[in-house]
């Protein structure tokens, strides 16, 4: 039977958290002829609980998941799901309207819908002959 405990340097550690320190949130992102969409699975959060900020071209997002359901457990027999703080900070490939941006949150899944700044357009030089 395996061990219900990590060890790390033969010291007992509550969870995969406490060797780790802070997760890092998966991703996905996409962009369309308009925008740029993030998405990212955070089950088991309060959206309450969730950061998101742009700043310039870096998008960070934010939030902790609780064990709230099992705290009281004497042993863990398998323990796959990260638990504490996460971060995740992306640059993105492109300029966006950042006061624009929608965040919505269902099933787990966060889908950020950031508009994309107004593709700069070419000036074509006209030669105008000196008389």
């Amino acid at each position: 039977m395996a061990h219900p405990y990590l060890f790390d340097n033969q010291n007992r550690v509550e969870s995969l958290s406490d060797i780790v320190g802070e997760g890092e949130l998966p991703v996905d992102v996409a962009e369309t002829p308009d925008t740029l969409i993030v998405v990212a699975p955070i089950p088991g959060v309060d959206p309450d609980k969730i950061e998101i900020h742009l700043d310039g071209d870096v998008l960070t997002i934010r939030g902790s998941r609780t064990r709230e359901l099992v705290k009281t457990a004497e042993h863990f027999y398998s323990e796959e799901c990260f638990w504490g703080d996460f971060s995740r900070s992306v640059i993105l490939p492109v300029e966006v309207k950042a006061d624009e941006a929608e965040a919505r949150f269902k099933n787990g899944m966060l889908t950020l819908t950031i508009p994309k700044q107004t593709k700069s357009h070419h000036i074509p030089i006209v030669v105008v002959d000196e008389e």
